[in-house]
């Protein structure tokens, strides 16, 4: 799987460490930066990943800032996008189960390396359950 990841500076130790991961599970990771902990912008991140996702380069993504909270509404500023917030097991889950998310945000000053990574298996793991209730709801979503 191609999975495009980004950060800003609050995020940056998590993805380097997420990169390495995922790349030793055999996906293809795309990273689009920050490449150094000096402060930067997290919408740009937010909406870099993104763009990655919504145009096809990527078949998720996941982005990082210092609680996820700010990157995760930036992604969702794309159209097509389905970013969540993932702080638990549950969360991970159910983001893929439930609301077939495409992306997910963690949070580096809020999430522990053992946390991002057991998360995002989860969550890359887990398929969407396609009930009729599901398809609707995430219908609804990609119509706004």
């Amino acid at each position: 799987m191609r999975i495009a990841i980004a950060s800003d500076h609050g995020g940056f130790e998590l993805k380097g460490i997420l990169v390495a991961h995922l790349a030793g599970l055999g996906h293809e990771v795309i990273d689009l930066g920050t490449d150094g902990p000096d402060s930067v912008d997290y919408p740009v991140y937010g909406k870099k990943c993104a763009e990655c996702v919504a145009g096809g380069t990527a078949d998720k993504g996941i982005v990082i800032c210092g609680t996820g909270i700010g990157v995760s509404i930036a992604a969702n500023k794309v159209r097509g996008i389905r970013c969540a917030l993932v702080t638990s097991d549950v969360m991970a889950e159910l983001a893929s189960d439930h609301n077939d998310a495409n992306m997910i945000a963690l949070g580096g000053r809020t999430t522990t390396p053992d946390e991002a990574k057991r998360w995002s298996e989860i969550w890359l793991a887990t398929p969407f359950s396609r009930g009729e209730r599901h398809e609707r709801r995430v219908a609804l979503l990609n119509e706004m």
